[in-house]
């Protein structure tokens, strides 16, 4: 008789959490196509605005351009992939040149002498980087005071005080043209809009989980006949623009400018954090202290760096916070690839000015859908985090308010000192100190309420999927 082969036992593969998923290269590549269209736009307009404040002719705006998609690209391939435990929060998270940080940068720019702007920007930007890299690790330790009730008014706050981007877009982007708001550019938007909500209603699947690039694809196309979507910057773009080091000149270091900085870098960091805790909710992987501090030493590493090659401040985009969301795909590998994407785009203008064919009006049919999935996303936050109780009623009614003021009255601060202004100028970053300030009042400072007991347990750091 022949011998029976030992019998090996064999233990059960633990299944793969969906975020550190590698998908086929079928399903990977059109997904980050999709985060790479959603945040195009936003990545350029730092640039852009900047450059054309400061003088810069079309060559100078190309190597901004250039530089923030490199800077991009470097810091959201850090941000996914990680680097032991000092950075990254291997979340599919996009890091990139923050359009908070605009306006104090305008005002450098206005009041520092010609040929000085761009250095005295760039050591303010260097100086609220190292600010970021330390102050960061406080942050994480600061989690236990976000529960499920401020990120949820957060999170929706996200989604709320940024609509009016794809509302811009929609009417075409420059609110200085002719045309803009015309029933062309909404006619468009709506078309993409449509389109979008069509893939989602009679496909599934794959199909389903890119409708967002299928409906810029199409709106796209159907913008060419109309002479809707321009080939001149496809034309004009150089094909190799690789960046230098200080090519706008050694930065400079203005104790104002570098001030007004570190104070936006305090509110780029709470809505990094906000982004964090976003997508921790929605990939099912509960953020914590570490995440966020590994996730903000990226921010600050970013912002430190990128002025050598002529970077702005980083942090967060919300709008690939809305793609996973709506597609459900919430592989890490996918938002790497986006990354590594951005620096090919960054290395050849030119294959980047294939990616800025797509119209403004297109974009804005698709933001809406993007940045309302975000609210939708703290809405859901909010319906388990016990609004049950009056006083989380109060707290949400008081904290949603004060987020939107800025949207409803944008002058409302207008008579506050700057460092204000900076601070509760920000929906988000309003939204979510008021959410804190009342979190503590009513559930930390001389009360032991098991209503909010409750719902702070429901968010201590150690709970849930700790991320390696």
């Amino acid at each position: 008789m022949a011998a029976h082969p030992p019998h090996v036992e064999k233990h059960p593969v633990p299944p793969v959490h969906p975020v550190d998923e590698k998908p086929a290269p079928k399903r990977l590549v059109p997904a980050a196509l999709q985060h790479i269209a959603a945040m195009y736009a936003g990545v350029v307009t730092p640039p852009l605005i900047i450059g054309q404040a400061t003088g810069l002719d079309t060559a100078g705006r190309t190597r901004l351009i250039a530089a923030s998609l490199l800077i991009a690209g470097l810091a959201t391939l850090l941000q996914t992939l990680g680097a032991g435990r000092f950075a990254g929060n291997r979340l599919p998270f996009v890091n990139a040149a923050s359009s908070a940080g605009i306006t104090p940068m305008l005002a450098i720019a206005e009041t520092t002498a010609k040929g000085h702007q761009l250095p005295a920007i760039y050591g303010a930007v260097m100086v609220a980087g190292a600010f970021c890299l330390t102050v960061g690790p406080f942050f994480g330790r600061l989690l236990r005071y976000f529960p499920p009730l401020v990120t949820g008014v957060v999170i929706t706050l996200i989604g709320v005080t940024l609509m009016p981007v794809p509302v811009g877009w929609a009417q075409g982007g420059d609110k200085e043209a002719a045309d803009f708001g015309s029933m062309k550019h909404l006619a468009l938007a709506a078309f993409t809009l449509v389109v979008i909500l069509l893939i989602q209603r009679f496909t599934r699947g794959f199909v389903k989980q890119i409708a967002l690039l299928l409906g810029l694809v199409a709106g796209t196309l159907a913008a060419v006949p109309f002479g809707m979507a321009s080939f001149d910057a496809l034309r004009e773009a150089p094909v190799v623009a690789l960046p230098t080091p200080f090519a706008f000149g050694a930065p400079e270091f203005q104790p104002a400018a570098m001030l007004s900085l570190c104070i936006v870098m305090l509110v780029l960091m709470t809505e990094s954090a906000a982004g964090m805790l976003a997508l921790g909710e929605i990939c099912e992987r509960r953020t914590t202290g570490r995440t966020i501090t590994r996730g903000l030493r990226t921010d600050g590493i970013a912002t430190l760096l990128g002025p050598v090659f002529g970077g702005f401040p980083t942090s967060a985009f919300a709008q690939n916070v809305g793609v996973v969301s709506l597609t459900r795909v919430r592989s890490r590998y996918v938002v790497a690839v986006a990354g590594a994407t951005l620096l090919v785009l960054g290395a050849f203008p030119v294959l980047g000015a294939v990616v800025n064919l797509v119209p403004m009006p297109v974009l804005g049919g698709a933001g809406i859908v993007l940045f309302g999935s975000i609210a939708v996303s703290g809405i859901r936050t909010l319906s388990e985090a016990g609004l049950d109780d009056s006083s989380n009623i109060i707290l949400v009614a008081v904290s949603l308010g004060a987020g939107i003021i800025p949207l409803a009255a944008p002058r409302f601060y207008e008579d506050f000192p700057a460092w204000a202004q900076t601070v509760l100028g920000s929906g988000i970053s309003a939204g979510a100190l008021v959410a804190v300030l009342l979190n503590l009042f009513f559930h930390h400072l001389g009360t032991r309420s098991t209503k909010g007991a409750a719902v702070l347990s429901a968010a201590s750091p150690g709970s849930g999927t700790q991320i390696p």
